[in-house]
């Protein structure tokens, strides 16, 4: 399940929430040990652009971008 949170300061540390829905439907206990896939977010835009004009993009990766993200035409 991959689910979307916000890194916290906690102390000298960084923590995470996991939301109750979550919790629920995992049945996570305190103490309890579970795994967790850390990937940091990227901004999506970034990714589809490039980082200059070594790098151009194609109509094709802008449509294949905007149906993977969900954005409409009209923003």
């Amino acid at each position: 399940m991959a689910i979307q949170v916000k890194a916290k300061q906690w102390g000298n540390s960084i923590g995470i929430v996991i939301p109750k829905e979550v919790v629920d439907s995992l049945k996570i206990k305190p103490e309890e040990e579970i795994l967790i896939q850390v990937e940091k977010k990227e901004n999506p835009l970034k990714e589809l652009f490039g980082s200059g004009k070594h790098n151009p993009i194609t109509r094709e990766d802008f449509l294949k971008f905007r149906k993977e993200f969900k954005i409409s035409k009209w923003w």
